[in-house]
This record gives C-alpha cells, structure tokens and sequence, in this order.
C-alpha cells in the first residue's frame, strides 16, 4: 500500500521519554508527517527543544524541523485537532484525566493511537498486537456509535511486558494453551528513566513494579479474545500468573515463561509453529513490520539483551531455550523491546494496520 500524501500526525504527551520515541520513529516515516506537539501548559509555547532540554533521552538527536516547531497545549484541543488528521498519545496523567482527553480528541473527530493503559479495558476500544488480533479493529464502528462520531476512535497498544510472551500464545493456539507461570525481568526505560536519572538501579533489582502483575496476568485474555455484539470478550480457559521484576537494564523486558497445553505438543511441533507465524502487518508488508515476527535461537545463551534486542529495528520478538519441563509442559525464554516493539513502535504499527484497513485517512 502507498499513500499519495502523507497522513499529518500529532503527538499529545510529547516530551516524555514514549512521546521522544515517536518523534524520533515518526521523522523520516513514508506515511505520518509530524505536524503538531503537545505537552502540558509549561512546556506549550516553548520550541521542541527548549522544552526537552536536559531531558531529551533517545540516543539520536531530535530531528532538526522537529526540533523548532512550537509546542501546544493538550487541552487546546481544537488548535491541535486543526493541524491532523489523527493523534499517537503518550500523556502522563491519572487514568480518569487520560481517558477524557483521549475521548475529546477522538470526539474532535481525530482518531487516537494510544501508548497509554487507561483505555485498555473500556470493552468497545480495540487493543491491538497487529499480527495477532488486527480483527478487534472491528469494534470501532461500536466505539464511534458510542462517542457520537463518524471518524473519531481510540486505539491502544498493549502492556510493554506482555510483547515477549504473548506472541507464542498466539502461535501455538492449535495446542490450546490453559496455564502460564511467569516471571518478568523488566528495563528502566519502562518505567521512563535512564541510568542517569535513576542511579541506585545500578547493580540492583526490584522486586515489584505497581500495577505491573495485573496487566501482565489481564491484558493477554483482551489481546486474544473475540469481538461479540460490539465488544471484545476475554479469552477463557487461560490462567496466568506473574511476578514483574525491574533489573538494571535500559531497554529490553525478558520473559521468563512456563506454559501448559491441553493437547500435546512436542518441541519441533513449537518452533515449527514460531518459525511460519505472521500476521496482517507481514502479509501487507507495512513500513514498521518485522519480517519474520518470531525469531526462534537454538544457542542455549540467547536471546541475550544485548545482541537481540534491536532486532528487525526493535520490532522482532526473540525466543530461545524452549525446553520440555518436569512440573509444566514446556519452558522458554522471551524478550522484546519495551519502548519500539512494546510502546511507541508498536503504537506506530497499530496506526499503519489502521489506515490499511481504512480507519484512519485524510480529513480532507
């Protein structure tokens, strides 16, 4: 799919360490323009790097004409809406104060592609791993009934921690997965930080992240349920539980995954499945998506942090040590990266599923 033009983007929640992520994916993107920037009253009026100054985290510098554009306010909402024709949301704010600035915008008639949790739960809002459930999408019209809108939507991406395991959950659907034991061992940058900014992670591991363990054990029954009379019903007959640790690592969650099934799977059966895995955003060859969505390593050392996770442009997922287990069936190690795969980039990816299915276009 090519567009004639490009489609104008903004980016509400612009200055933190997600919304950082988007500028830099979005500046050279061969269909989203950045075209506005919004943060809070204290950075509105200032020029993009002004307001990032001393916090600007990406490893890049910001993108030179994003760099001088002026910053608005988030609750101007009809200056912003005026200059896109959709929004990716990265705010920092209570879940009540998100869910109402995410329905004004959509209600202004400017679909939202949300990196935020407030949304995930409302039963008519689509959330979305591409290559797993691009059918949810379905649900908009629901959604759109509900706001009184005929463009306007919210869309959001799932937990970052879930990215690493629930692919395989997907993958090996045909063996009917029931119950998964896992263990998360989870980046700084998750929690928007740096070494810097968070010292006494040096050398030190945390053994509890707030609200991390529901997400982790919720979010995947939405990811992969089904759309039933204008909402998404969990999937049942799956029982999860997890422990989510921070460890002194910048980018990178890593899963640490012990899983049953109902049928009776063996091991090349898994990695065969892994290996022909694909999805919607592989199949129309979408400007973010991974080649191969799943990379299976058979070195019993791998997937390692730091030779993985950047793979296919951070949007791959990497699995390895899948082995038969003595209490559960099988055991394996995931990881994906937490701020491409897991935030921004996956927010990116859901909005080009988006405007390929035709939710999203011009709004003029």
């Amino acid at each position: 799919m090519n567009l004639e033009r490009k489609l104008k983007v903004g980016i509400i929640g612009a200055t933190g360490m997600v919304g950082q992520r988007f500028v830099t994916l979005l500046a050279d993107h061969p269909w989203f323009e950045i075209k506005a920037l919004a943060a809070s009253a204290r950075s509105a009026g200032k020029t993009y790097a002004q307001a990032c100054e001393n916090r600007w985290k990406m490893d890049v510098d910001i993108p030179a004409d994003v760099a001088k554009m002026e910053v608005m306010d988030i609750h101007q909402i009809e200056d912003v809406t005026s200059k896109v024709d959709m929004v990716f949301s990265a705010v920092d704010m209570t879940k009540e104060e998100i869910r109402e600035i995410e329905d004004s915008y959509a209600k202004a008639e400017t679909p939202v592609v949300s990196n935020n949790s407030a949304h995930r739960w409302t039963e008519d809002v689509p959330m979305l791993i591409p290559e797993i459930n691009d059918d949810h999408c379905i649900v908009i019209e629901a959604q759109k009934k509900r706001l009184g809108t005929d463009r306007g939507f919210v869309a959001v991406k799932p937990n970052c921690s879930i990215q690493a395991y629930v692919p395989l959950l997907a993958a090996w659907e045909e063996f009917k997965p029931t119950e998964l034991a896992i263990s998360t061992y989870q980046a700084i940058s998750g929690a928007g930080k740096t070494f810097r900014e968070w010292p006494e992670m040096v050398e030190n591991i945390i053994p509890y992240i707030g609200g991390e363990e529901e997400k982790s054990e919720k979010e995947p029954l939405k990811v992969l349920g089904k759309v039933k009379e204008g909402k998404i019903v969990n999937k049942d007959g799956l029982r999860i539980t997890c422990q989510c640790l921070r460890v002194p690592v910048l980018n990178g969650h890593t899963a640490s995954v012990f899983i049953k099934f109902a049928e009776n799977p063996t091991k090349e059966e898994l990695i065969d499945r892994i290996s022909k895995f694909k999805g919607y955003p592989q199949e129309e060859d979408l400007p973010s998506a991974p080649k191969q969505f799943i990379h299976y390593f058979t070195q019993d050392d791998r997937p390692q942090v730091k030779l993985d996770v950047d793979l296919e442009n951070g949007m791959a997922v990497s699995v390895g040590r899948l082995r038969e287990d003595s209490v559960y069936d099988f055991k394996f190690i995931g990881l994906a990266h937490n701020t491409l795969r897991g935030a921004a980039g996956g927010a990116v990816l859901c909005a080009e599923t988006l405007v390929a299915k035709g939710y999203i276009n011009h709004k003029e």
